[in-house]
C-alpha cells in the first residue's frame, strides 16, 4: 500500500505497541499528525514540549515501553531537552520524534534549523535523521530496538517535513523477537562466592528493568540469605520499605549512618545501579577505582561495570535476571549486621518536628498512613521532597516517579501520563512552589484528558534547597532565592479542578479526603513557614552554620 510518511510513522508505533504519543503539534510534523488519526494512537496534546517530553519519559519509568513524543523543530526541539536528560539519566526508554525542515533547505540558516545530531548527541543513546520516506520502518524500528537493549535510554528521530509529506510502498518492520538473557549458573555462583567471604555485605539495587516480580524476588533473595538492602535515589519502591531487611536509600539527604554502614562494608553487591555520585556520597564513601570495599556490579550495559570503580567481578545482565537465578541463597552470618542497619533505619525515619503549623513531617505520614499500598507518588525537585524520601513507606514495586537527575517541574507532567496509565489508581504528585510554577501550565493537559491527580504544593515562598545552600556560604545575604506565589487553590479553580488551602496542621487531613473523593483533579496548598528548610535544618541553623557557629 502507498502511504505517506506519517501514516507509515504511525504504522509502525502501532506494531511497536504504542497506545499513546505527548507532543505540542508542529507544522512541521502535520503528516504525522494526520497518521495518527486514522491509526487510533491516543495524542495526548501538551501545553510545553519540556512538559511533554517529561511525560513522555514517566510513560517508560512507569511502564517499560518507550514512551513517545512529537516536538517540532528549533524551539520544540530545545525546549524538549529536560525530559531527555530526564530519561538519560535515569535509564528510561524513550524516543523523541523532532519535525525538520525540508531537506533542501539544510544548512542555509533556515527557519527554526537545527542540527539535532549535534545538539541531542550527548543526551540520547542514538539521534539520526530520516533522508528517505521508504526507510522510515527501517529507522523507527531501530530506534525502538537501541532504546530498550542495554541499558535503556532515549533516542531521537529527526523528520524533515517533505519526506514526511512524500508517499512510498514499503513493508512494515514488526518489533524484533528478542530473547531475554538469563543468569547462568557460573555468574549465580560467583556472586554468591563473593558473599561467602564477606562480613559486612550490603546490596544495593536500582537502575532499570525491574517490576513487580523482580521486588518480590529480591525479598526472596535478602530473607534467605539474611542481607540487608539499600535502594539508591529515588527507588525506594523496589522493595517494601516496612520490610526488616530494607534499611534505607542511598543518595541525597540519605541516612548518614547508613552511608557510614555504606562506607564500613568489605562487600557491595549493586544490582542495576550504576552507584553514581548521589548514591556514594560525592564519591566519598566509594572511592572511584579501586574502593575499599569489593565491589560486585551486575549491570545492563556491559560498558558500565569498571568505568567508575573496580568491578570484582562485573557481570553484564539486568539485575532482575540475576535475582532470578539467585532466589535460593544460603543464609549468611549476617543476621545481626542487618538488624543494626535497620535499627538505625526506624530511628532515621521517626519524626522529627519543624518548626510552623504546618509541618511536612506530619502530611507525610499521613499520607503514608492514608493512602492505598497501590498510590503513585510523583515528585520533582526541592527540599520537600526530602521530607517524602524520609518519612513516606513504599510499600510495592511501580509507586515512586521521580527524576534522579534532580529536574525541578518532572513531578506534575509525570504524574498526568501516571494518572492517564492508571486511571483507577491513586496518583499523587508533591511539587513545591517553585516547582509547581515550572509545568503547572499542564494543568490543562490534565482536564483536556481526564487525568485526576493530587497536586501537594508546599509553599514557603522560597526555592528552599538553594536557599539552604545559599545560607551556609553566604548567611543573611539572600539573592534570587525568594518567590512571589499565586493563591494555588483559587489557580485550581480556574482551570476547572478544585483546590483547598492548608495552614493548621488539623487542616490538612480533611483535605485530603475531599481530594481523594472528589471526582476531579485537586489542588492542596500548604502554607509552610520558611523557617523550615528540610527535615534537619532551619533557616537559623543553616545562617548559623554558614557564620561558623556549632
Amino acid at each position: 500500500m502507498v502511504r505517506h510518511g506519517g501514516r507509515i510513522v504511525a504504522d509502525q508505533l502501532a506494531l511497536q505497541g504504542v497506545k499513546r504519543v505527548f507532543s505540542v503539534p508542529g507544522e512541521s510534523f502535520l503528516a504525522a499528525l494526520d497518521g495518527l488519526y486514522d491509526v487510533g494512537i491516543q495524542n495526548v496534546v501538551c501545553r510545553h514540549e519540556g512538559g511533554a517530553a517529561m511525560a513522555a519519559a514517566a510513560h517508560g519509568r512507569l511502564t517499560g515501553q518507550p514512551g513517545a513524543v512529537f516536538v517540532t523543530r528549533g524551539p520544540g526541539a530545545t525546549n524538549a531537552a529536560s525530559g531527555l536528560h530526564v530519561a538519560r539519566l535515569d535509564s528510561i526508554p524513550m524516543v523523541v520524534f523532532v519535525g525538520q525542515i525540508a531537506r533542501s533547505d539544510r544548512d542555509r540558516e533556515a527557519f527554526q534549523e537545527l542540527d539535532y545530531r549535534a545538539f541531542y548527541g550527548p543526551l540520547v543513546k542514538w539521534v539520526a535523521e530520516v533522508d528517505e520516506t521508504a526507510r522510515l520502518p527501517e529507522y523507527i524500528s531501530r530506534a525502538f530496538h537501541v532504546a530498550t537493549s542495554g541499558r535503556p535510554g532515549p533516542v531521537a528521530l529527526a523528520l524533515p517535513e517533505d519526506m514526511l509529506g512524500a508517499t512510498a510502498e514499503v513493508a512494515d518492520v514488526p518489533p524484533p523477537a528478542r530473547l531475554l538473557a538469563e543468569a547462568t549458573a557460573a555468574q549465580a555462583q560467583a556472586v554468591l562466592a563473593a558473599l561467602a567471604q564477606a562480613e559486612r555485605p550490603l546490596v544495593a539495587v536500582g537502575g532499570p528493568h525491574w517490576s513487580a516480580q523482580a521486588a518480590a524476588d529480591l525479598v526472596r533473595f535478602a530473607e534467605a540469605a539474611n542481607l540487608p538492602v539499600a535502594t539508591t535515589f529515588r527507588r525506594q519502591d523496589y522493595m517494601d520499605n516496612t520490610h526488616p531487611n530494607y534499611v534505607g536509600y542511598l543518595g541525597v539527604g540519605m541516612n548518614p549512618a547508613l552511608g557510614q554502614r555504606l562506607a564500613q562494608a568489605d562487600l557491595v553487591l549493586a544490582l542495576g545501579t550504576r552507584m553514581g555520585d548521589t548514591a556514594t556520597g560525592g564519591y566519598t564513601l566509594m572511592a572511584p577505582g579501586t574502593p575499599r570495599q569489593r565491589l560486585v556490579h551486575v549491570h545492563p550495559d556491559p560498558d558500565e561495570p569498571g568505568r567508575v570503580f573496580r568491578p570484582d567481578p562485573g557481570i553484564a545482565l539486568a539485575a532482575p535476571a540475576m535475582l532470578a537465578a539467585l532466589g535460593a541463597a544460603r543464609p549468611g552470618p549476617w543476621a545481626d549486621w542487618t538488624r543494626a542497619a535497620r535499627a538505625d533505619q526506624e530511628a532515621w525515619t521517626l519524626p522529627q518536628q519543624t518548626p510552623g503549623a504546618v509541618r511536612m513531617e506530619a502530611v507525610i505520614q499521613t499520607l503514608s498512613d492514608i493512602l492505598p499500598e497501590d498510590a503513585i507518588l510523583t515528585n520533582g525537585a526541592g527540599n520537600y521532597a526530602a521530607f517524602l524520601h524520609r518519612y513516606f513507606r513504599f510499600r510495592r514495586h511501580g509507586t515512586q516517579l521521580a527524576p534522579t537527575s534532580g529536574s525541578m517541574g518532572f513531578g506534575f507532567p509525570a504524574a498526568i501520563a501516571a494518572a492517564l496509565e492508571h486511571p483507577g489508581r491513586t496518583v499523587v504528585c508533591l511539587a513545591g512552589d517553585g516547582c509547581f510554577q515550572m509545568t503547572l501550565n499542564e494543568f490543562s493537559t490534565a482536564m483536556q484528558y481526564g487525568a485526576k491527580v493530587v497536586v501537594i504544593v508546599a509553599n514557603n515562598g522560597r526555592y528552599g534547597t538553594i536557599r539552604m545552600h545559599q545560607e551556609r556560604s553566604y548567611p543573611g545575604r539572600v539573592s534570587g532565592t525568594d518567590l512571589v506565589n499565586p493563591d494555588y487553590a483559587a489557580l485550581a479553580r480556574a482551570y476547572g479542578a478544585e483546590g483547598a488551602v492548608v495552614a493548621e496542621q488539623a487542616e490538612f487531613a480533611p483535605a485530603l479526603a475531599q481530594a481523594l473523593a472528589c471526582g476531579t483533579s485537586f489542588v492542596i496548598e500548604l502554607r509552610l513557614d520558611p523557617e523550615a528548610l528540610s527535615p534537619a535544618l532551619t533557616l537559623t541553623r543553616a545562617r548559623e552554620m554558614g557564620q561558623g557557629r556549632s
